[in-house]
């Protein structure tokens, strides 16, 4: 499996991106402003889109990319989310006010796309790509994922907060190579981290000293003015555990 950082910030600007990853040339996760790097012949391709989310920056792109490739595709895209989620994108985007309802254009027999729900560590499995729905905590209903090729596995925190439940699934996969990590805020935003359920250098370092295994580690979301000072904070307090800034147009093969 190829997996491709399309986007992986906590806002915009210049050349950043929200969250947005690729797998192999058919799968996203998430669906924010990331997309965009993606041309019209790439965006046509993608079948299936796990949603973490409904929060905008993981959802902005969603509406525009069905508009954009819908008439291009023979079948309907699938958007994977949970229950919550599915509902909460149906009744505040896809809803003739905000978005037309893709999931009934150009008719309900044959639409440009079709919601399937998931849950909590059910497995959905493409041609032996294996993608697992995780637990997040977050202010809204919300999942990680682990993505699992056979030979080896990533997995996505999604956006979340103090997370035991994250723990006791992760130290359970044995071929973990990659572990992907949010840190949207810097410790003098403690207080914000914890209203918005985010993550700050000292909370990061408090839940990676849960993790039992070796993975690389990759830091993604943060806030674009305060890059330098989280990666700094991170450094000070997380230095034995070796994390990384992830990095629009970073791949991973596994």
């Amino acid at each position: 499996m190829r997996f491709r950082v399309l986007g992986c910030s906590g806002g915009i600007g210049g050349n950043l991106r929200t969250t947005s990853f690729l797998i192999d040339r058919d799968i996203l996760i998430d669906a924010g402003t990331g997309v965009s790097e993606l041309s019209l012949i790439e965006l046509s391709e993608i079948d299936h889109i796990f949603i973490t989310h409904s929060h905008m920056d993981h959802i902005c792109s969603l509406p525009l990319l069905l508009d954009s490739v819908g008439c291009m595709r023979e079948r309907p895209l699938i958007v994977h989310a949970t229950a919550e989620t599915i509902e909460i994108l149906k009744r505040h985007i896809f809803n003739w006010l905000i978005w037309p309802d893709f999931s009934v254009i150009p008719s309900a027999d044959q639409p440009f796309m079709r919601f399937q729900v998931i849950a909590l560590g059910e497995v959905t499995d493409l041609q032996g790509r294996m993608i697992t729905a995780i637990p997040a905590n977050h202010t809204v209903p919300a999942v990680g994922y682990h993505i699992d090729s056979g030979e080896g596995s990533l997995v996505f925190s999604g956006d979340t907060y103090i997370n035991d439940s994250l723990w006791q699934v992760v130290n359970r996969i044995d071929n973990l190579r990659y572990l992907i990590i949010e840190t949207a805020f810097s410790n003098g935003e403690k207080e914000l981290a914890f209203l918005s359920r985010h993550l700050c250098p000292d909370l990061l370092a408090e839940e990676l000293a849960k993790f039992k295994g070796d993975a690389r580690i990759f830091i993604t979301h943060l806030k674009p003015d305060e890059v330098e000072l989280i990666m700094c904070e991170i450094e000070n307090c997380a230095s034995r555990f070796s994390p990384e800034m992830l990095m629009n147009n970073q791949e991973f093969v596994f």
